[in-house]
C-alpha cells in the first residue's frame, strides 16, 4: 500500500513542467537593477560607476549562462520539454520578440519626431548642418547584404535540421555566425570612422541609440547561435526536438528586419 502511494505521487498526470525552485530569477533581477543603477551613475560621471556597471553586467551574463544551462539540461537530459511545454515556450519567445519590436519602435519614434519636423535650433533641416553623415551605399549597404545573406544561411540550416542533414545544418549555421561576426566588425569600423558622436545633438543621439542597440542585439543573437552550434555538434538538437534553434532563428530574422528599417529610414532617407 505504501509503495502504491509513492508511485501515485511520483506519476505526473499533466504535460506541463513544474520547475524546481531556482535562485536565478532573483539574482538576474538584482543584476539588471544594478546594471541600470551603474548606467545612470556612469552618465552622471559618478566615481566607481564603471566598476558597478561592469560587475553587474558580468553577474547578469553569468546568471544567464547558468540559468539557460539548467533549461538545456531539463530539455535534453531530463525530458521535461513535452509538446505542450514547447508550445508555451513558443508563445513566450513570440511575446519577447513583440516586446523587442516595441523597444525599437521608441527609437524610430524619436528619430521621425525630430527628422520630419526639424527644430529651429538645428537649422530646421535634417540632417543638421555641420554634420558629415555616413554614406548609406558604402558600409551600411554592405552590412545590409551581409545580414540578408545570413538570413538565408540560417534558413538553410533550419531546413537541414528538419530534413536530418546534420552536416549541412552545422555548415550553414557556422556560415551564419561568420557573417554575424563580419557585420559586427564592419559596424565597429563604421563607428570609429564616423565624424559625429553620441553627444552631437539629436542626430547623433538617435543614430547611435538605434544602431547601437541593434548592434547589441546582433551580438546577443551571435551568442545564441554559438550555443546552438555547440548543441548541434553534440547531438542535442534533433529533427524532432530543436526548439532552441527555432528560437534563435526567429530572433535572428527579427534582427534582419529591424536592420532593413534602420537602413531605409536612418541611413538612406535620414542621411539625404
Amino acid at each position: 500500500m505504501i509503495s502504491l502511494t509513492k508511485i501515485s505521487k511520483s506519476t505526473q498526470r499533466h504535460p506541463f513542467h513544474l520547475v524546481d525552485p531556482s535562485p536565478w530569477p532573483f539574482v538576474s533581477s538584482l543584476a539588471a537593477l544594478f546594471c541600470a543603477i551603474g548606467l545612470v551613475m556612469y552618465m552622471h560621471a559618478y566615481q566607481g560607476a564603471v566598476w558597478v556597471l561592469m560587475n553587474s553586467f558580468s553577474l547578469l551574463f553569468l546568471t544567464m549562462f547558468v540559468w539557460w544551462r539548467d533549461v538545456v539540461r531539463e530539455a535534453t537530459f531530463e525530458g521535461h520539454h513535452t509538446g505542450m511545454v514547447q508550445k508555451g515556450l513558443r508563445y513566450g519567445v513570440f511575446l519577447f520578440i513583440i516586446s523587442e519590436i516595441l523597444f525599437f519602435f521608441a527609437f524610430f519614434w524619436a528619430f521621425f519626431h525630430s527628422s520630419l519636423s526639424p527644430a529651429i535650433e538645428i537649422g530646421s533641416v535634417w540632417p543638421p548642418k555641420g554634420l558629415n553623415v555616413l554614406d548609406p551605399w558604402q558600409i551600411p549597404f554592405l552590412n545590409t547584404l551581409i545580414l540578408l545573406l545570413s538570413g538565408c544561411t540560417i534558413t538553410w540550416s533550419h531546413h537541414a535540421i528538419t530534413s536530418n542533414r546534420r552536416t549541412q545544418a552545422i555548415t550553414s549555421l557556422f556560415l551564419t555566425i561568420i557573417l554575424a561576426a563580419i557585420f559586427t566588425s564592419f559596424q565597429v569600423f563604421e563607428y570609429n570612422t564616423a565624424d559625429f558622436r553620441l553627444s552631437d545633438g539629436i542626430y547623433g543621439s538617435t543614430f547611435y541609440m538605434a544602431t547601437g542597440f541593434h548592434g547589441f542585439h546582433v551580438f546577443v543573437g551571435t551568442l545564441f547561435l554559438l550555443v546552438c552550434l555547440a548543441r548541434l555538434s553534440k547531438y542535442q538538437l534533433t529533427q524532432q526536438h530543436h526548439f532552441g534553434f527555432e528560437a534563435a532563428a526567429w530572433y535572428w530574422h527579427f534582427v534582419d528586419v529591424v536592420w532593413l528599417f534602420l537602413f531605409v529610414s536612418i541611413y538612406w532617407w535620414g542621411g539625404c
